[in-house]
């Protein structure tokens, strides 16, 4: 496929649509001649996103845990989409933000289950499309704790540190076909997450969610339609590895320095982060 036609004006699906990155992602591709096939489990959210798209869209409630359910919005995607899929993009996630020695099974389970196996399913639904066509992307959202371990956010990180291995190792099995895998690093994204966050304390021993929500958008920077910019353009360039936000760029570059002594930096830098 040729340079600058992997994902404008071909169909893209959206998972976590409803809000931040996936709306935003949203959004941008239709402007740019895309058919959107969107879902979010927030059916409200969901109607949102797809009444500010002028094109063409499908939007369908949908659990990402589900994963017969995101095989028959595959299936009706596949009949549905004007143009040949361009980008799939498992962008749903939640955290939990709790020490591991006090995790709830329940909460770990969650957020695993949505982040992992949600980005699994997805991908097990939409690449035999792909391959099928020989062209394509499927774009798999990680994050910076994909990057790096964080206090209080054990099983988010093992969910994200998932993601990340998943899409390295499908990328490589891929290398023969038209079709690749992408793996998303995002920093800090102004999105709802934290507000949706099942949360009981925080690394600095904090039990107000009020506190920890200040907090993140303290540190929060990059908007959700710059997010949508920096992935967008980075799957048209070719990238397998797309970093977004100067933190994401940062923390990137500390663990290659500093691969097991990274936290006393950041706890010596963390005054000024949440400024």
């Amino acid at each position: 496929m040729a340079r600058g036609t992997i994902v404008s004006g071909r169909t893209a699906v959206i998972t976590g649509a409803g809000s931040g990155i996936g709306r935003a992602m949203a959004q941008r591709l239709a402007r740019h001649g895309s058919p959107v096939a969107i879902c979010d489990w927030n059916e409200d959210d969901l109607r949102e996103t797809a009444e500010t798209i002028a094109g063409p869209v499908l939007a369908r409630r949908l659990d990402v845990r589900d994963r017969g359910g995101q095989m028959a919005f595959a299936a009706e995607v596949r009949e549905w989409a004007p143009a040949p899929l361009g980008m799939v993009f498992n962008n749903a996630g939640v955290t939990v933000s709790q020490t591991a020695a006090d995790a709830a099974h329940e909460d770990d389970e969650w957020v695993i289950d949505v982040n992992m196996w949600g980005v699994i399913h997805g991908t097990r639904a939409f690449l035999p499309i792909l391959l099928e066509q020989d062209a394509g992307a499927i774009v798999n959202v990680s994050s910076v704790f994909g990057l790096i371990g964080f206090p209080t956010q054990s099983a988010y990180c093992a969910s994200k540190f998932a993601v990340r291995g998943y899409t390295e190792s499908l990328r490589a099995e891929l290398r023969a076909t038209g079709v690749r895998a992408v793996a998303v690093h995002p920093g800090g994204v102004n999105t709802n997450i934290v507000e949706h966050a099942r949360f009981h304390v925080d690394d600095r021993g904090n039990r107000d969610h009020e506190v920890l929500k200040r907090d993140f958008r303290r540190v929060a920077r990059t908007s959700p339609e710059k997010a949508a910019q920096i992935i967008h353009e980075g799957v048209e360039r070719g990238r397998g590895r797309i970093l977004v936000g100067p933190d994401a760029g940062f923390l990137a570059l500390l663990t290659r320095v500093a691969p097991v002594r990274y936290q006393d930096v950041l706890e010596r830098l963390e005054p000024l982060m949440r400024r």
